[in-house]
């Protein structure tokens, strides 16, 4: 069993200027106007990638307030293989796959399909999404963050 060698918590504490950056950087795709579940797909699939466990709970919770279908949570981690997904979504988690696994590379055809679903602003902004939770997966992977806690009112366990 590994342990927290940091909380999420600290990170705000000790480094608040490098926080706000990284927070900032992850919601101007938001604002921007992309599809917030999208992004919360986007998000949850890098963390996975990554290993962090502290982010792939957030994004989980996150998904699950935004709507996002069980489905689609359960499968994002198999998205090439589930029909549920969105030409759309699938080109954004070819996308995400493609920046996380920057050591493999990726060929034009990525870009092409990527290029065919999102607006070169929506496409510039999807990347600064994929960016920002790479960091936080750096960040919450190195200190091994506790993962969040459901909340004991969304816990049909807890019921």
């Amino acid at each position: 069993m590994s342990h927290a060698r940091s909380e999420y918590e600290d990170f705000k504490r000790i480094a608040p200027d490098a926080y706000e950056l990284v927070l900032a950087l992850g919601q101007v795709a938001a604002k921007a106007g992309l599809d917030k579940q999208l992004l919360e797909l986007v998000k949850l699939r890098a963390s996975q990638i990554n290993g962090c466990a502290f982010c792939v709970q957030h994004h989980v919770l996150l998904s699950e307030r935004l709507g996002v279908p069980v489905d689609k949570l359960h499968l994002v981690a198999v998205w090439r293989e589930a029909p549920i997904f969105s030409a759309r979504e699938r080109a954004a988690l070819a996308w995400t796959e493609a920046l996380t696994l920057l050591p493999d590379g990726f060929g034009d055809e990525i870009y092409a399909e990527v290029q065919r679903e999102f607006s070169e602003t929506e496409l510039t902004y999807l990347t600064s999404a994929i960016a920002s939770i790479n960091v936080w997966n750096r960040f919450g992977a190195a200190y091994r963050w506790t993962p969040p806690k459901r909340p004991a009112a969304a816990n049909p366990a807890a019921s």
